[in-house]
């Protein structure tokens, strides 16, 4: 079973926000794959069929930010996820806003979420997607992470997440290797964005 988890807050509140970006792209893949998130599962909703050859979950947690571990650790034990097919996608304030960044593995880097996931888990050991909503300092933090885009930012935004969509689907596919490869480069190294390839 591979396991792809985009890590949020649920409810209407927290739609559109900079730390949902990670339902966002689950919510691009079930799109593209023409599934429906709606079966409650692991403290959250998610999806699970055959996708590529490959047994997939797609899950959004439902436990708000910081207790995400909870459904993560529940779904990856439940169907004794290998840390190798455990993918997050996650919202990265040290990146610019809608830059990718593919690891195999690493710290939290200082998120709540892949912190609890980490602590729940017990390792590290898993690849994530981190997607660039830009930094700022100090108490504006939270209220940054849980403002939604600029009308600006939404122009970055919109192929940001489908170009995150294409790294999972390329993990899934050819392994985290080829998608670090292909997805940290910027896109003029890239070749421009999607619309242009």
């Amino acid at each position: 079973m591979r396991l792809i988890v985009g890590l949020g807050n649920p409810g209407q509140k927290y739609k559109g926000t900079r730390h949902n970006v990670g339902f966002c792209c689950i919510d691009e893949l079930a799109r593209r794959w023409q599934v429906e998130l709606s079966r409650r599962m692991f403290h959250g909703i998610g999806w699970t069929g055959v996708m590529r050859g490959e047994r997939v979950l797609l899950l959004k947690p439902g436990t708000y930010m910081n207790l995400s571990g909870q459904s993560v650790g529940e779904a990856a034990s439940f169907h004794k996820v290998a840390p190798s097919d455990l993918l997050v996608i996650v919202d990265d304030m040290a990146l610019p806003t809608g830059r990718l960044r593919v690891r195999a593995k690493g710290s939290a880097g200082g998120h709540n979420g892949l912190s609890n996931i980490i602590e729940r888990l017990g390792h590290e050991d898993f690849a994530r997607v981190r997607i660039g909503i830009d930094q700022v300092r100090g108490e504006r933090m939270v209220g940054h992470v849980l403002s939604p885009f600029t009308e600006e930012e939404d122009r970055i935004m919109e192929p940001a997440i489908r170009r995150a969509a294409d790294a999972v689907e390329c993990w899934l596919a050819d392994g985290i290797d080829t998608a670090m490869n292909r997805y940290n480069r910027s896109e003029e190294q890239a070749g421009g964005s999607q619309e242009a390839r």
